[in-house]
C-alpha cells in the first residue's frame, strides 16, 4: 500500500468538501446552532415549578414551611387554595404541577410532639420531572424539619411527606417514555419513507419520464406521500399494540382522537419530508435535509425533557414542531382518557403545520421544474 497516494487523495477529498461553500456551511453552521440550542433546551433541572398550597392550618409552623417553599429558586407559588373542590381542574389543565396540602393541625401536633402530614399531589404524566419536582419538595420539607427538629427538641423528623401521583400513581417511567416511542419511530419512518422519494427519482434519473406521464403535481406528490401515510399508520398500529399488550401502559383515551392526531402529524411530517425531498438534488441530500429535522424535532418535542425548563425563546420555537403536538395527544389519550373534544388544541396546529408544509413542497416541486 502506497500510504503517500492514500494521503494525496485524503486531501483531495478535504479540498472538494472545503472549497463548496454549502459543504462548509452544512459542516459548521448546524452542529454549531444545535450545540447552542440543545445544550439550553435538553436539561433535567427544575427551577420556577409552578405550585399551589392549600393551606388548612392557621397556626406559625404552617406558615414558616410555606415561605421556604416561596424563597426556593424551584419553585413558583401561582395561588393559594380556599377549598380542594379545584384540585383535580388544576392538576388536568396544568396550571401547576404540584398541590401541597398542609392540613388543619399541622401545627398543632408539630407543638404537641407529633409527627405531622403534609400531602402532595403531583401531576405523575411526566415521570421524569415529577421524580425531579418530588426530590426538590423532599428537600424543603428536610430542611424545615431538621431546622423544626433543632429548635424544639426532636429527635426524628416531625414533618411528614405523603404523595400523591395523579395518572401515573407509581411515576412509571415506562408510562411516560412508550407513548412517545409512538411519536418519535412514526416521525423517523415517515421522513425517510417521503424524505428521499422525489430525490430518488433525480438522482436514479426517472424523474424526466415521470413528468412526462399524464400525472400533474398534486397526483405525482399524492403518490409519494400515501406510501408514507400507510406505513407510518402500520407502523404507529404496532407500537401502540406493543406499548398496551406487552408494556402494560394503560390505554385510558379514545381511539378515534388518537388516529385522528395520527393522521393529522403524519400529514405535518409528511409534507416536511416532501418539501426536504422537493428542495434536494440527491439522496444524500435528501437523508442530511432529514437528519437535520428530525434530531432537533426530538430535542424540541419534550419527549424527554420539559418544554417549560427550556428558555423563552427556545419554547417559541417548539410550536413549530409537529411532534411536540403529538406527544401531548399520544399522552392525553393513554393516560389522561382524552376524547376528539379535549384536544382540539393540538389537533388544529397540526392540521396548520401540515397544510403550510404541503403547500411548500408543492412549491418547491413546481419551482425544480422550472
Amino acid at each position: 500500500m502506497d500510504w503517500y497516494r492514500v494521503y494525496a487523495l485524503v486531501i483531495k477529498e478535504f479540498l472538494a468538501v472545503l472549497r463548496n461553500k454549502a459543504s462548509r456551511m452544512v459542516l459548521i453552521g448546524p452542529p454549531v446552532i444545535q450545540l447552542i440550542v440543545f445544550s439550553y433546551a435538553a436539561t433535567f433541572n427544575l427551577r420556577h415549578v409552578p405550585m399551589m398550597v392549600y393551606n388548612e392550618d392557621t397556626g406559625g409552623a404552617s406558615r414558616q414551611l410555606i415561605a421556604r417553599f416561596q424563597g426556593s429558586p424551584y419553585f413558583a407559588l401561582k395561588g393559594m387554595l380556599k377549598s380542594s373542590r379545584r384540585v383535580a381542574d388544576i392538576i388536568s389543565d396544568k396550571q401547576a404541577l404540584m398541590i401541597l396540602r398542609i392540613g388543619p393541625r399541622f401545627s398543632r401536633d408539630l407543638a404537641l410532639h407529633r409527627a405531622a402530614r403534609v400531602e402532595l399531589i403531583i401531576d405523575g404524566r411526566n415521570s421524569n420531572t415529577a421524580l425531579i419536582a418530588l426530590n426538590d419538595v423532599n428537600t424543603v420539607i428536610q430542611a424545615f424539619s431538621t431546622e423544626w427538629a433543632g429548635a424544639h427538641g426532636w429527635r426524628a423528623a416531625p414533618a411528614v411527606l405523603v404523595t400523591r401521583s395523579w395518572f401515573n400513581p407509581n411515576l412509571r417511567s415506562r408510562w411516560f417514555i412508550v407513548p412517545g416511542v409512538v411519536g418519535l419511530l412514526t416521525l423517523v419512518v415517515a421522513m425517510l419513507v417521503t424524505g428521499l422519494s422525489v430525490a430518488r427519482e433525480r438522482e436514479a434519473g426517472t424523474f424526466d419520464q415521470l413528468l412526462v406521464t399524464p400525472l400533474n403535481v398534486w397526483e405525482i406528490l399524492l403518490g409519494k406521500a400515501l406510501p408514507g401515510f400507510l406505513i407510518g399508520g402500520l407502523e404507529a398500529t404496532l407500537i401502540i399494540v406493543v406499548a398496551v399488550l406487552w408494556f402494560g401502559v394503560p390505554f385510558t383515551g379514545g381511539v378515534l382522537a388518537l388516529y385522528l392526531g395520527l393522521f393529522l402529524f403524519l400529514l405535518a411530517a409528511i409534507g416536511v419530508g416532501l418539501a426536504i425531498s422537493s428542495a434536494s438534488a440527491t439522496q444524500q441530500q435528501g437523508l442530511l435535509g432529514a437528519f437535520l429535522f428530525l434530531v432537533p424535532a426530538i430535542i424540541l418535542s419534550g419527549f424527554a425533557t420539559p418544554i417549560a425548563n427550556m428558555p423563552v425563546a427556545v419554547q417559541y420555537l417548539t410550536y413549530l414542531n409537529p411532534l411536540r403536538y403529538f406527544l401531548v395527544i399520544l399522552r392525553g389519550v393513554f393516560l389522561e382518557g382524552d376524547g376528539m373534544g379535549m384536544l382540539w388544541s393540538q389537533y388544529i396546529p397540526l392540521l396548520a403545520i401540515g397544510l403550510v408544509t404541503m403547500t411548500t413542497a408543492t412549491w418547491l416541486f413546481r419551482h425544480r421544474l422550472t
